[in-house]
């Protein structure tokens, strides 16, 4: 159901871009597609690493 999800908004991203009234707008859309994403990727090796630190001692 995940994946199906993503396509789905995948396809969304795809059609505001084509309707997309000059550069700057995809520029933003593709920033705050990829944006959150990140931020959470980042959160979670945070995470991660202070467990891990914490562990060792």
């Amino acid at each position: 159901m995940g994946l199906f999800l993503l396509m789905q908004d995948a396809s969304e991203i795809e059609k505001k871009i084509q309707e997309a009234p000059d550069n700057s707008y995809e520029i933003g859309v593709a920033i705050g597609t990829y944006l959150p994403f990140v931020a959470m990727v980042l959160i979670a090796y945070a995470f991660y690493y202070y467990s891990k630190k914490r562990k060792n001692r």
